[in-house]
């Protein structure tokens, strides 16, 4: 149901366990197999490297190319960051398989589409995959367990954030990393739902909607970037379009920027123009709306 590989393994100590195996690829870059599951820590541009994941490769990991792995599952600060990574996947299938979850035929309607197969994780909920999305159907008996500040009409619960809802409601049927990974779904995009029900004032940096809430209001005065693109009339500058508190909508002013390239970097929740510093910009635009001089 998860794909949050890229939640932070870095405080969680997880023991090695035999079915692990590191190694190097014939390329040069470390690989790691859990079961059925290849793991290779890739290069990125400027020196980065990010975590890839590959299904069922089967010759042995010192032939392992690059092409057998798709995705980014995260970026890895260094291999020591990879090794826990995998450990920590490796935790992961082990208590999913003591969990005993049951892989049914199913052909059940979904908001997303018709079921094309279902996991029952104990009677009542169970996680429902489509051609195109998936999420939890929980009986009514069990959707009344839900906190009331969470809980969905009807007892669907999308895949991408909240499923996350089902996993705090009843923890006992996820693993350890599942679980990790709910809180700061919840924390991220229910902040006031988590402070209520535990009790708890989340700080900055505990919750991301918290902080974009912050961060606009902080900013409602300012003008915020909503567009920007390379200045094709300055060079080493970037157009920026921007409107008050970086809300766009009928009736909403907006206006041009110049803000040099070496400066623009829009940040968690957008680049706020300086007047003292961003002059208002009226030349020819790189905007194709802005051309004849209106906004698009």
């Amino acid at each position: 149901m998860t794909s949050a590989l890229a939640c932070d393994p870095a405080t969680v100590p997880v023991p090695e366990a035999p079915e692990v195996e590191f190694g190097r690829s014939t390329e040069g870059f470390p690989v790691a197999r859990v079961a059925d599951t290849g793991f290779a820590m890739l290069p990125a541009r400027d020196g980065r490297h990010y975590l890839a994941t590959g299904w069922q490769v089967a010759r042995p990991i010192a032939e392992w190319r690059r092409s057998d792995f798709r995705g980014h599952s995260g970026e890895l600060a260094d291999e020591a960051a990879f090794r826990a990574k995998v450990l920590e996947q490796a935790e992961h299938q082990r208590e999913e398989r003591a969990l005993g979850r049951r892989d049914v035929h199913s052909r059940v309607q979904t908001p997303w589409g018709v079921s094309q197969g279902a996991t029952v994780y104990i009677d009542g909920v169970v996680s429902h995959s489509t051609a195109g999305h998936g999420g939890f159907k929980l009986s009514a008996e069990r959707n009344r367990k839900v906190h009331s500040l969470l809980r969905a009409d009807g007892g669907w619960y999308e895949e991408d954030c909240a499923w996350a809802i089902v996993a705090i409601t009843f923890p006992g049927l996820f693993t350890g990393f599942e679980r990790r990974c709910a809180e700061r779904s919840i924390k991220d995009s229910w902040p006031d739902a988590w402070e209520a029900i535990f009790g708890v004032v989340l700080g900055p940096g505990e919750s991301h909607e918290k902080d974009r809430q912050a961060f606009h209001e902080a900013h409602s005065g300012d003008w915020i970037v909503v567009s920007a693109i390379a200045s094709g009339h300055r060079q080493g500058f970037v157009e920026c379009v921007a409107a008050p508190g970086g809300q766009r909508g009928a009736g909403t002013e907006e206006r041009r920027f110049l803000v040099s390239a070496d400066e623009y970097a829009v940040g968690r929740f957008g680049f706020v123009i300086d007047p003292s510093r961003h002059a208002i910009y009226s030349g020819p635009s790189s905007f194709i709306g802005w051309q004849s001089g209106t906004s698009s």
